[in-house]
C-alpha cells in the first residue's frame, strides 16, 4: 500500500437520495466525491443490538480510545517487523497482509466477521472482545520480540568475543596455560591489553606501578592492529591496586581464568545460540505477520463500530443509512472532505452556512459543547455534518 494512501469511512442517511434507496444513496455519495478526489467503495456494516442513549454515548467514548489503541498496536507490530527484517521495505510489505490480502484489498471487500465477533451480541460485549484481543496481540508480540532481542544481544556479544580486538575478544584460544601462575597462594598473573601506541610507556612503568610486582615478569602474549596483550605477575595482596592503576593508565585489564577445553565450549555455545537465534527469528517473523493482520482486522472492526454508534447518535432511529469507504491520498483528502461538506452541509443544521458566493462556511459559535461531549466532533476536534473517520494503514 502506498504511504500516501488515506481512507475516509463515511456514513450518511439514505435520505440523501430522493427515494431513500440504499444503492441510490451510494451513487449520490460517489457523485459528491468524484473520481478527481477519491474512489468510493461500499462498506457493509450490520445492525447491532442498541441499548440506551447513555450507553451509546459511553460506548462512543470507549470506541474512540480503543481505536487509538488499535492504531498504536498496528504501528508497534509494524516497527517490530521492520526491526527483524532490518528495514527491508520490500520484505516488510510481503508480511503485511490481512487474511492473505493486502490491507487495501481487505478494506475494499470488508465484511463483518460474524464468527469472530458475533453481531447478535450486545455492543458492550463486542467491544470487550475486541479490547481483549488487541491487548493479547500487543502482549504476545512484546514478549516474543523481547525474547528475540535478548537472544540477538547474546549472539552479538558472543560474536564480538570471537572477532573483536585484544581488549574485548575471548582469550580462550589466545592464552596458553603455561603463561599463567595457577594454584598459588601468593602470586597471580594479570593479562593487560595495552594500546600499541603506548607499549613503551607500559614496559617502562609496570614494575613500579604498585608494590610487589614481579620484576621483568611482563611477557608479550599476542598482538593485533590495536593492542598488545601482556601477562604480568604480582603478589595477590596488591592485585586490586595493580588493576586499578592499569585502568588509570588507560591499559585494559582482562578478566580471564584458564579453563581446559574452554575454546571448544565457547564454539559450542556460539553454535547453540546461533541456532536458537534463527529459530526465534522465524517465530517472531511468523507472529509479526499474523499479529499485524489480526490487529488491522480488529482496528477495521472497531472503526465499523464507531461508524455504527455515531450513525445512531447522529441520525436516530429507525436506521436507514449508507456507508462508504473513500480511497484517496494525503493531498486529496482535504478536497474530498470539502466536496462532502459542500454536498451535505445541510445535515449540520445551524453549524454550517454559505457565504455570499455560495461557499460552505462553518459557524463555530453554533457548535456547542454538547456536541463535543457527545463525541460528534470527530478525531480532528472539528464538527462534521456527517459521520466521517479518516485513517491510514502503514
Amino acid at each position: 500500500m502506498s504511504k500516501n494512501t488515506r481512507f475516509l469511512l463515511v456514513s450518511l442517511p439514505a435520505s440523501i437520495s430522493p427515494s431513500n434507496d440504499h444503492d441510490e444513496a451510494l451513487t449520490a455519495l460517489r457523485s459528491a466525491v468524484t473520481t478527481d478526489h477519491g474512489t468510493v467503495f461500499p462498506f457493509s456494516i450490520p445492525e447491532f443490538k442498541i441499548g440506551t442513549l447513555d450507553a451509546l454515548v459511553q460506548q462512543a467514548d470507549e470506541l474512540a480510545k480503543l481505536e487509538a489503541g488499535c492504531e498504536a498496536v498496528v504501528g508497534k507490530v509494524g516497527d517490530s517487523l521492520r526491526t527483524i527484517l532490518e528495514g527491508d521495505e520490500g520484505k516488510i510489505a510481503q508480511q503485511k497482509t490481512v487474511n492473505d490480502k493486502s490491507a487495501e484489498q481487505y478494506l475494499k471487500s470488508f465484511h463483518w466477521n460474524k464468527t469472530k465477533y458475533q453481531a447478535n451480541k450486545p455492543l458492550g460485549e463486542i467491544i470487550e472482545t475486541l479490547h481483549k484481543e488487541v491487548t493479547s496481540i500487543d502482549n504476545q508480540v512484546k514478549d516474543k520480540y523481547n525474547s528475540y532481542n535478548q537472544i540477538k544481544t547474546n549472539l552479538t556479544s558472543l560474536q564480538r568475543k570471537q572477532t573483536g580486538n585484544l581488549s574485548n575478544k575471548s582469550l580462550s584460544n589466545v592464552v596458553p596455560a603455561s603463561l599463567l601462575v595457577q594454584d598459588s597462594d601468593y602470586l597471580e598473573t594479570h593479562l593487560i591489553a595495552v594500546p600499541r601506541t603506548i607499549t613503551k610507556d607500559f614496559l617502562r612503568a609496570y614494575e613500579t606501578l604498585t608494590p610487589m610486582v614481579v620484576p621483568r615478569s611482563a611477557v608479550q602474549v599476542a598482538a593485533d592492529e590495536e593492542f598488545t596483550l601482556y601477562a604480568v605477575t604480582t603478589f595477590k595482596k596488591h592485585s586490586h591496586e595493580f588493576i586499578h592503576k592499569c585502568r588509570e593508565s588507560k591499559w585494559t585489564p582482562r578478566d580471564f581464568k584458564y579453563k581446559e577445553g574452554g575454546k571448544e565450549e565457547e564454539s559450542k555455545e556460539l553454535e547453540r545460540v546461533g541456532k536458537e537465534e534463527k529459530k526465534v527469528w522465524g517465530e517472531a517473523l511468523r507472529l509479526g505477520r499474523t499479529a499485524w493482520g489480526e490487529s488491522v482486522m480488529a482496528w477495521v472492526h472497531v472503526l465499523a463500530l464507531r461508524v455504527f454508534v455515531e450513525t445512531v447518535l447522529r441520525y436516530g432511529l429507525p436506521l436507514n443509512f449508507v456507508c462508504g469507504l473513500i480511497r484517496t491520498t494525503s493531498k486529496l483528502a482535504k478536497r474530498a472532505r470539502s466536496s462532502l461538506d459542500a454536498s451535505y452541509s445541510y445535515l449540520g443544521g445551524n453549524a454550517f452556512g454559505r457565504d455570499k458566493k455560495g461557499r460552505v462556511t462553518k459557524d463555530d459559535s453554533s457548535t456547542s459543547a454538547d456536541m463535543q461531549a457527545a463525541g460528534h466532533m470527530g478525531d480532528s476536534g472539528e464538527y462534521s455534518p456527517y459521520v466521517c473517520y479518516e485513517f491510514e494503514i502503514q
